[in-house]
């Protein structure tokens, strides 16, 4: 398999507290890798520093064999190879859906109005909401609002899709929807990464399962081995309380 991501020796510190201890992990070209853990384990800061938003204390992050480098003179190069989609939208309030998803191929790629607008079109019916070109975010539901977001990531042709929590703020019925999107992108054979504590979704669409504690990589298993024989007490532990709440 050809691989498209690797950290090596990784360390991210805010001030004196340490946040991510020396992770290493590599990604091939269209694997889904799923991040789970307990809150404040470090899954989506690790998210943070693989798009070149956080800098680092040590190691490294190599995207197609390039440094990833905040500071450094290639970092909004490198920052375009990566489409990560946050949990709050972060939608302009004062743009229509269809300008919200072409003005960064516009301004950051050249790209002419016509030509994204055709693509953009073509990506919003994909994922519903072609009919909603000239609505504004205000008047969309959250999970129409994350599917809008999703579009907007993958105008960009990226190489790698980031998701971190995206629907934390959604209710259920929402929630179906924006996964459902994203089930769609694996079976396009997208390289995706995503921090979710939705573990049904995660079993459905993981190729790999990264179980992350206290900064450090716990676990690094199958999805199938994961949640029916882990390794570690400590999964097992973070694992009866997601059983727990179900049976509840």
């Amino acid at each position: 398999m050809e691989e498209i991501l690797r950290i090596d020796h990784l360390y991210k510190r805010f001030e004196d507290m340490p946040v991510l201890k020396d992770i290493n992990l590599t990604v091939n070209k269209g694997e889904v890798v799923v991040l789970v853990g307990p809150s404040g384990c470090g899954k989506s800061t690790l998210l943070r520093c693989i798009n070149g938003l956080e800098d680092i204390q040590e190691g490294r992050v190599l995207l197609e064999g390039e440094v990833i480098n905040p500071a450094g003179k290639t970092a909004n190069k490198s920052r375009l190879k990566t489409g990560m989609v946050f949990q709050s939208y972060d939608l302009f309030p004062h743009k229509n859906i269809l300008d919200n998803v072409i003005l960064a191929p516009m301004k950051v790629q050249k790209r002419n109005r016509a030509e994204a607008t055709e693509e953009a079109l073509r990506m919003l019916d994909r994922v519903g909401l072609a009919e909603r070109r000239d609505s504004y975010p205000r008047q969309l539901s959250g999970g129409q609002k994350q599917r809008v977001a999703i579009v907007r990531a993958l105008m960009m042709h990226p190489e790698v899709l980031l998701f971190d929590e995206v629907t934390a703020a959604l209710d259920p019925e929402m929630v179906h929807e924006v996964l459902n999107v994203i089930l769609d992108l694996a079976r396009q054979k997208r390289t995706m990464l995503i921090v979710t504590h939705e573990m049904a979704f995660a079993k459905a669409i993981a190729d790999r399962i990264i179980f992350l504690d206290e900064g450090s990589i716990v676990e690094d298993s199958a999805p199938e081995k994961f949640f029916e024989a882990p390794e570690t007490e400590r999964a097992r532990r973070f694992l009866s309380t997601f059983r727990y709440e179900n049976v509840k």
